[in-house]
């Protein structure tokens, strides 16, 4: 049984909401964690198609803007299709092949472009077996849900590493959803990934939270986006027009099932963070505290998924 494996987060930044750019940084940043030992790596949400912070697409309540409009023709420009027709489309089989040139499994934010919607979504990409699965935000937060279409909870699913290990991930403010974070647990992960948009400091505490309560490795991957990362005419508030203003600090982390910080958080630049992990240790906190199992009370809750 196999039951030890290193881990990677990448902390690094969509590149001006453009694929061929954003895609060398993805092969630049998996080619490290694969030289640092990792098999697994995780990018962080909206990694490719960008995070499009302080846009507001020319939306109030009641009116819409022409010039909002085309803002958000650019965007979903910039997004990904998964498929071309009946094939994978041409960007995915590139991510696919960094995936089998690394030997990694990937595991990345993106904006898919799902027809005329858009999805915040997480791809796992296996290096033999290419796209094994997609899944995407069930709830956009706050003023995402202008851009962002709904996801279905079909979708929220443990997806295997390999035969003893399985993993699944819950994007930015999903992880504040206690009955998805149970419909997780439930599903029996041993790796609980966390691509996120949040870089407040309180966000490495929820992540411990979320280790403990789960008894969970948790690898959350952030941005670390500047001025310069964003599209050319971008607008941003005055106070952040210099090219090196910082929008997005990071707090890229790694955390085991009691809570321990093995790596990270990292602030204030890109870079990988890495750990060799032993899902073991989740068996070992579940001895005392398993949410779903013996401490579930089952006769007292439950939990309905309506799938």
């Amino acid at each position: 049984m196999m039951t030890k494996l290193t881990v990677a987060v990448c902390q690094c930044a969509c590149q001006q909401f453009d694929f061929e750019k954003t895609l060398l940084h993805l092969q630049k940043y998996s080619k490290e964690a694969a030289e640092k030992g990792a098999q697994l790596a995780l990018f962080p949400e909206a990694f490719i198609g960008g995070y499009p912070r302080y846009s507001h697409f020319g939306a109030v309540i009641g009116n819409r803007s022409d010039a909002g409009r085309q803002e958000f023709l650019k965007y979903h420009q910039a997004a990904m299709s998964l498929t071309d027709g009946n094939e994978k489309s041409t960007e995915l089989q590139r991510i696919e092949q960094v995936a089998r040139e690394e030997k990694l499994f990937l595991v990345i934010g993106i904006i898919e472009r799902g027809g005329s919607t858009l999805y915040c979504a997480v791809i796992y990409v296996h290096p033999e077996h290419g796209l094994i699965h997609s899944r995407r935000k069930l709830m956009p937060t706050g003023t995402e849900r202008l851009v962002w279409g709904f996801g279905d909870v079909k979708d929220v699913k443990a997806v295997p590493f390999n035969k003893d290990i399985s993993l699944g991930a819950a994007i930015c403010w999903e992880n504040y959803m206690p009955l998805l974070r149970y419909h997780m647990y439930s599903q029996n992960i041993q790796i609980y990934l966390a691509p996120t948009a949040d870089g407040r400091d309180t966000w490495a505490s929820s992540m411990q939270h979320i280790a403990i309560e789960g008894r969970t490795y948790v690898l959350s991957a952030n941005q670390f986006v500047q001025a310069k990362d964003m599209p050319n005419g971008y607008v941003l508030p005055k106070e952040l027009s210099n090219s090196e203003s910082v929008l997005t600090n990071g707090g890229s982390v790694i955390i085991d099932p009691f809570g321990k910080i093995l790596a990270g958080p990292l602030f204030g630049k890109e870079g990988v963070l890495v750990a060799e992990i032993n899902t073991n240790e989740c068996i070992k906190g579940k001895m005392d505290f398993d949410v779903c199992g013996h401490y579930a009370r089952k006769d007292a809750f439950t939990l309905t998924v309506k799938e």
